[in-house]
């Protein structure tokens, strides 16, 4: 539940306490949009870079070795590799076609199917399973590469509760009560104290000591920026957690409805 706050008897902020406010959030909201882009491009290098190695690997083996099935091998895995840099090249331009700050229906599924692809390795490489649960739903009104940071923050998040390994589980729903659509995010990690609980959406604060060894969070603005985020799309994002047992992010996006068309009145 989001606290309040009641300014009853104090005095109205002067103006330039609110020119200085404002000029803090703009501010804020540039640091959050630079962290976002280090974490999408060190992502995208990391990714790339492992598929650059597993064909340089298999040229070398294919080189080294005559026989035809070896070189068959070698040419199936190259090739495989070759098709995972393509999906990753498709993700990235499907990310950035979206640039123009216009909210459009958004396939929240095929959003959550491109971001994992960004992750596919390194979620292997920390033994973390996935499993997804799409149920039909509507079209989500979205500015899709602001809720695919959302996305991979959570789930970047995620991976970083779990270093010894552990499951993660994506549920997409239809809400018809709200009539809004559900993401989910659920990791079975290390869990956040309910001390903490309230204060993770501020910004700067964080519960860890700073980057992991990929580089990635410990600045503290990743869920705040979530929050702003979803907040801008008149959604909600809530958060459940047990220390030892998990985390779950629940984020709640409004249908996407068309727009009636515009009555004609008859010429007389």
């Amino acid at each position: 539940m989001m606290s309040t706050c009641d300014r009853s008897g104090t005095e109205p902020p002067s103006v330039e306490e609110s020119r200085a406010a404002q000029q803090q959030q703009q501010q804020l909201f540039h640091l959050q949009r630079l962290a976002a882009l280090g974490e999408l491009v060190g992502t995208t290098a990391h990714e790339f870079n492992n598929v650059l190695m597993t064909i340089l690997n298999y040229a070398r083996l294919g080189l080294r070795h005559k026989d035809e099935a070896t070189r068959d091998k070698a040419l199936e895995k190259i090739l495989a590799a070759a098709q995972r840099a393509a999906r990753i090249t498709s993700t990235i331009l499907a990310s950035a076609r979206n640039r123009s700050g216009n909210f459009e229906p958004t396939d929240l599924q095929k959003l959550v199917e491109d971001t994992l692809v960004l992750l596919e390795r390194e979620l292997a490489k920390y033994r973390i399973t996935v499993e997804t649960q799409f149920a039909p739903v509507p079209p989500v009104l979205a500015q899709g590469n602001q809720i695919q940071q959302v996305l991979l923050n959570l789930l970047i998040n995620a991976r970083q509760a779990m270093p010894q390994g552990g499951r993660l589980w994506i549920r997409v729903a239809h809400d018809p009560a709200s009539d809004m659509v559900d993401l989910v995010v659920r990791d079975t990690g290390c869990g956040i104290p309910s001390e903490q609980l309230p204060h993770i959406f501020e910004p700067f604060f964080t519960t860890k000591r700073g980057p992991d060894e990929t580089g990635k969070g410990g600045t503290g603005l990743g869920l705040a920026a979530c929050r702003q985020i979803i907040e801008a799309h008149r959604g909600r994002i809530r958060v459940e957690s047990t220390v030892g047992k998990g985390t779950q992010f629940t984020v709640k996006l409004p249908v996407a409805r068309p727009t009636p068309p515009s009555e004609t009145l008859p010429s007389v």
